[in-house]
């Protein structure tokens, strides 16, 4: 009997449930690029906005300039975020074992 063919199952099968543990759950991993996701596309919205505004193609200009300030908000607040983790980050590291 060949058991190197069944170890290969055995471990096919373990990798995709593993894969579908993964793709359900929320890991940090799928938080973050959810996060930089909507955040990317709140930038493009902002841009957007812009080049309307500067076209002359906007209909409602509070609604641009609400987009825009929306960006800026977003963005600021991704950089704080992101500070903040760096500097827990470098926090930890100076901590001895």
């Amino acid at each position: 009997m060949n058991i190197s063919s069944i170890t290969n199952s055995i471990a096919k099968s373990n990798n995709q449930q593993e894969n579908q543990i993964k793709e359900k759950s929320n890991t940090f991993e799928n938080i973050l690029n959810n996060a930089i996701g909507e955040l990317n596309h709140s930038q493009v919205q902002g841009y957007n906005a812009m080049a309307d505004i500067s076209t002359g193609k906007v209909g409602n200009l509070q609604e641009a300039v609400q987009k825009i300030e929306e960006a800026q908000l977003s963005l600021q607040l991704a950089l704080e975020v992101k500070n903040k983790a760096i500097n827990a980050y470098k926090e930890v590291m100076r901590m001895s074992v």
